[in-house]
């Protein structure tokens, strides 16, 4: 899984993303891991892995992750190439969701690379140059794909349609991801092109201290332009997370976030929100050896899942044992769970809910 941080120079993607990196942000049990300067696994905060390490006291936890990548800044001209527009465009090519922060804060010590704060210009100036870059490679395919449609080929003349609509949407500046095609469609034709407007994102709106709780003028124009725009929103004081990234304990974070009135670092929402873009979902598996958070995408099955553990254990499914977390959480213990009639015995078909606590019976 991985997000790509984008936004013009100085809107504070590069803070937010030391911020990210900086273990101290997240959690005061998880480490962070570096792959190489622009590229972090972070790990993502969730209180019921803390439960569970509680009730199970396991010899170590491992938790879900995100890869956050911090793309470089972009320009106008970037899909020409422009600045370092072609390093851009190919990163975030690469990516599977966007967070595109959006300075929604004045300060006249902070340089505006167009030479003042409007969020929207902001928005647009990048929406133009991905959505030109998406044009040109949907222009390439429908080249091929009007010369087979010569010669009587149907699924061309089909693939014909549905890319005359996408080149005749982003002429008209509308993202991919708005736009509302047939999901066989999507899945056969769309999905193959890797187009970067048709990536899920999360709009960050970067404010100051006085913004972080309801926002300001500039978040309501952000909300108001994104409302028919398949996408999310979040409010986040990128210098106020940065602050909490330089304090030593958990406890003193917390007491910094008590004095502003927050409940939790808005990084820490940051990741989530990055998780469930991507739609995943986690199930858990619990152990004396380790308490480990799994991810997988939402609607996968009990064999799906297993899996993600290992191949041989989705070949060789035979059955898997299901406690949901609120039973775990209530009854403390997996005896208990089992001594209540609440463990129950699932089907490779069975759709994993949010939280499963599972362990897979399999012979290979």
């Amino acid at each position: 899984m991985k997000a790509g941080i984008v936004g013009l120079p100085n809107v504070g993607k590069s803070t937010l993303f030391n911020c990210l990196s900086n273990a101290k942000a997240q959690s005061a049990n998880f480490p962070f891991c570096t792959i190489e300067p622009n590229v972090g696994i972070v790990n993502v905060p969730d209180k019921r892995l803390q439960t569970l390490e509680s009730l199970v006291k396991p010899e170590k936890i491992i938790p879900a992750t995100v890869e956050i990548v911090d793309i470089a800044g972009l320009v106008k001209g970037a899909s020409k190439g422009e600045g370092l527009g072609n390093q851009f465009l190919a990163n975030i090519r690469e990516t599977d969701a966007i967070l595109h922060v959006l300075r929604c804060f004045d300060n006249d010590n902070v340089v505006h690379v167009d030479g003042s704060v409007d969020p929207i210009r902001d928005k647009e100036t990048i929406d133009i140059e991905l959505q030109l870059k998406d044009l040109e490679n949907v222009e390439k395919k429908l080249d091929k794909v009007n010369r087979a449609a010569r010669t009587g080929d149907k699924r061309a003349n089909k693939e014909q349609v549905v890319l005359s609509n996408l080149k005749n949407a982003l002429e008209q500046s509308k993202n991919i991801r708005s736009l509302d095609i047939k999901n066989d469609d999507r899945i056969e034709f769309v999905k193959p092109l890797q187009l970067i407007t048709d990536k899920p994102v999360l709009y960050v709106c970067n404010v100051n201290e006085a913004s972080v709780k309801s926002g300001n003028d500039y978040v309501e124009k952000v909300k108001s332009i994104i409302a028919n725009e398949s996408s999310g929103l979040l409010i986040l004081g990128v210098n106020i997370e940065a602050d909490i990234s330089e304090l030593d304990s958990f406890d003193e974070r917390q007491m910094f976030l008590e004095d502003l009135g927050l409940d939790e670092a808005g990084s820490a929402k940051l990741i989530r929100e990055a998780y469930t873009l991507l739609n995943k979902q986690t199930y858990f598996t619990a152990g004396e050896k380790e308490v480990r958070a799994w991810t997988i995408p939402i609607g996968s099955t009990a064999q799906q899942a297993a899996g993600v553990i290992h191949s041989d254990f989705e070949k060789g499914f035979i059955r898997a044992e299901v406690i949901s977390y609120k039973d775990y959480e209530q009854y403390k213990s997996e005896a208990k769970v089992r001594e209540a009639g609440k463990m129950r015995v699932e089907g490779k078909e069975y759709l994993v809910q949010d939280g499963d606590v599972m362990h897979f019976r399999f012979n290979v």
